[in-house]
């Protein structure tokens, strides 16, 4: 008997279960002008495993990078011009557990894109 309670407390820990289902996914919209959309089709970007969008591997790679903050994404070194014609970008569900609710307005879409890498970027070839 005693050396079948040691041979109980010999046995390697076990790791606490991770939760099942998804995540890591945010719900992505962008629309023109400087409010956000209520019309404007959305994209659902799933990052376990990487789906969504044509770049869904890339956006997943940046945003784990950045622990989810969208705003944490280091900048693209790009030159974009000055026109001034405004998108809006929303994100909204989960990373690792913690709410995501992102908006921004930027100048132009190459700014948006300098600056969110490839997040909202679904639909670029």
């Amino acid at each position: 008997m005693a050396a079948a309670a040691l041979l109980t407390c010999a046995a390697p820990a076990q790791a606490a279960p991770r939760p099942t289902g998804p995540d890591n996914w945010l719900y992505l919209t962008v629309g023109p002008g400087e409010t956000p959309s209520v019309t404007a089709q959305g994209t659902l970007l799933l990052c376990d495993p990487p789906q969504g969008h044509r770049r869904a591997a890339d956006a997943c790679a940046e945003l784990e990078a950045a622990d989810g903050r969208i705003a944490g994404i280091p900048p693209k070194d790009v030159f974009c011009t000055m026109v001034h014609a405004p998108v809006t970008v929303q994100a909204r569900g989960v990373w690792r557990g913690r709410p995501v609710a992102y908006t921004e307005t930027f100048p132009n879409a190459c700014v948006m894109a300098a600056r969110t890498g490839s997040v909202f970027t679904a639909d670029e070839p």
